[in-house]
């Protein structure tokens, strides 16, 4: 897993806006083809055919991404995505209670949210996000001369729906790919990593750690739910994947997040409780609790639910982890507020 892979990185051409006559006279658009740039290693991301990525589609799901009024006369008035979503950290956002899992990634992902509760396409979690977190109201939306001629140019009529805005936000997520930090610079020959980053990615991809288990590449993230020890006893939103399946082998599981950018993401862990990567690394090291559900992943032949990593070991595995950030990413133009 540690060879160099010097592959050019990949544009998939997914879906053509001019404007012309309509036989009643009206204007009438044609989308213009939205290019997504896969980075090296990274496989083919499959767009539904049924939402083609159009340069009009992403530029109204930007917009609504960070607009406010999308909550309006909801019971979240006055958030927008991007509340939560914030681009400076990863599209996450650092606060205190249920961590935030950022969007990152995300066209390769089949299940949402720490437990799961919704799977199968960015649309499916769009869905989610307009007519049940926010509930949305689209006469507030139907409303606004801008945002008719937006989803007009993009769907070509200027009836807003919430199906509409859902295939647009999800067009836009599409496009928030992280595939450019430092690791992936000397993965591509591109760049160094120092000597105790390198100790760390060893770490990471052997079983001395073990992680590359659950945080495989290039996603850094199986896109599955585990037991990683945090309790013995479960109750509540601790149950995770439990309070979704109602199998008792899911007791405890919950989605394994990208570590890409993992840097920026703190508070850590679904129920935010480690406010450091040191923290982390250290309960993975010393401290996981055993329990029925607990991954088979987290014990070790001789050696039990312990690592057994020395502390400059520890310090040299957050090395690796902070060697994950792609700031290309973070400070992306195309992903800011059009605002």
């Amino acid at each position: 897993m540690l060879c160099t892979c010097c592959a050019a990185a990949a544009i998939v051409v997914v879906s053509a806006c001019s404007r012309k006559e309509g036989d009643d006279g009206d204007e009438e658009y044609v989308t213009t083809p939205y290019e997504l740039i896969i980075p090296p290693r990274f496989p083919p991301m499959v767009v539904p055919g049924d939402n083609p990525m159009t340069k009009e589609g992403v530029e109204l799901g930007r917009r609504l991404y960070y607009d406010p009024d999308l909550s309006l006369n909801g019971p979240n008035q006055g958030f927008s995505c991007a509340s939560c979503h914030v681009q400076e950290v990863s599209f996450t956002v650092n606060t205190t209670g249920t961590a935030v899992l950022p969007h990152v990634n995300l066209g390769w992902n089949k299940n949402f949210l720490w437990d799961g509760k919704v799977a199968g396409s960015i649309e499916d979690i769009m869905r989610f996000e307009v007519e049940t977190f926010f509930q949305s109201d689209m006469q507030v939306l139907q409303q606004d001369k801008t945002y008719r001629e937006m989803f007009r140019k993009a769907f070509a009529s200027d009836e807003i729906t919430a199906r509409k805005a859902e295939l647009a936000m999800a067009q836009f997520i599409r496009t928030l790919i992280s595939g450019n930090s430092r690791y992936d610079r000397w993965r591509r020959g591109d760049g160094l990593l120092n000597a105790s980053e390198l100790s760390g990615l060893s770490i990471f991809f052997t079983e001395k750690g073990d992680c590359f288990h659950c945080h495989s590449t290039p996603f850094f993230s199986d896109n599955d739910f585990h037991n990683i020890g945090l309790e013995t006893v479960y109750a509540g939103e601790g149950r995770g994947r439990y309070n979704v399946t109602g199998n008792p082998e899911d007791m405890g599981k919950f989605k394994t997040p990208t570590l890409r950018n993992i840097e920026l993401t703190a508070p850590y862990m679904h129920d935010g409780r480690f406010g450091s990567l040191e923290e982390v690394v250290h309960h993975y090291n010393l401290d996981v609790q055993p329990s029925a559900t607990l991954d088979p992943i987290m014990t070790k032949p001789m050696r039990g639910l312990e690592l057994e990593l020395t502390q400059q070991e520890e310090k040299d595995l957050v090395s690796f982890l902070k060697a994950l950030t792609d700031t290309t990413f973070i400070y992306d133009k195309a992903h800011q507020s059009p605002f």
